[in-house]
């Protein structure tokens, strides 16, 4: 275990490669608990801010689960996880981890954008996606994607299978997504999603919602993934300084079904509470 001095990747980048290859080849199996800061720096033969930085890599790759006053563990492969503030999709940010996931496309075909994604995307000339995102066959998320026809000609559904519809914008169009807007929501699984994603009609799903822009600062898509609550966990970035995520309580009267298809199950009362307890704790801590 240590650094190649020979590699020209930052030190950094080096350990958490180190790192990762032995969680991948279950060297470091799930729950196991990652040596100490001292342990990384005498093996690696790397300072400190080398190792923390790191192993806050892994973190943010969901490979490892870092607790204030607990000893950092290697998180297990049933939970998979990823960061609601990055403009990169769930493709990507499974890549890097070394997680390889399956895409299905359900559909593409021309459609008219709801009023949201209408008003996002400038256009009523729009091309619908439903794609199914899975991982050794396990559904994890329904995603429905808005295009702008004009943005993406000739983009068809077989482009799309097992691959990263954003890796495809950026290699045929030039378009890279940058920046955008999200709002994770919990809503009840209606019977489409249930059929698609193994799951109980009325049962809890987590909706990761927004919108994207390119380099250019043009809107370039407008998504809602329907995720798996059993399955997938958001982990949220905060800083000192920066507010990177809002998370608001929902209103007693708010609508949490499927935006513009309301969906023909509520969640129960008892996990709405429930719902927004969390969310109140999640402030305080943000707050």
């Amino acid at each position: 275990m240590s650094t190649d001095r020979k590699d020209t990747r930052p030190l950094h980048q080096q350990v958490a490669q180190s790192l990762r290859q032995q969680i991948l080849g279950h060297d470091l199996p799930p729950g196991a608990v990652l040596p100490s800061e001292a342990e990384l720096c005498a093996g690696f033969g790397v300072g400190r801010s080398v190792v923390r930085q790191a192993v806050a890599g892994l973190a943010n790759d969901g490979l490892v689960i870092r607790r204030q006053g607990r000893p950092t563990v290697v998180a297990s492969p049933a939970e998979y996880r990823r960061l609601v503030q990055r403009a990169t999709g769930l493709f990507e940010q499974f890549a890097n981890r070394g997680q390889e996931l399956r895409t299905t496309v359900r559909e593409l075909c021309p459609d008219e954008p709801p009023p949201r994604a209408r008003e996002f995307l400038g256009t009523s000339t729009g091309l619908r996606l439903e794609r199914i995102r899975l991982v050794d066959g396990d559904p994890l998320s329904y995603v429905r994607t808005w295009l702008s026809t004009e943005r993406v000609p000739g983009l068809r559904a077989s482009d799309l299978t097992d691959a990263s519809l954003h890796q495809f914008l950026i290699r045929s169009y030039d378009l890279r997504p940058v920046s955008g807007r999200r709002q994770v929501r919990a809503v009840a699984a209606d019977d489409m999603l249930a059929e698609a994603l193994q799951v109980v009609a009325g049962g809890p799903l987590l909706l990761l919602e927004g919108e994207t822009n390119d380099q250019h600062g043009r809107p370039l898509e407008w998504f809602s993934a329907w995720h798996r609550a059993d399955r997938v966990v958001f982990d949220i970035d905060v800083s000192e300084t920066a507010e990177t995520v809002r998370i608001d309580a929902l209103d007693s009267g708010q609508d949490v079904s499927r935006p513009d298809n309301p969906a023909p199950h509520e969640v129960p009362p008892a996990n709405l509470a429930r719902a927004r307890s969390l969310l109140a704790e999640l402030q305080q801590l943000l707050g």
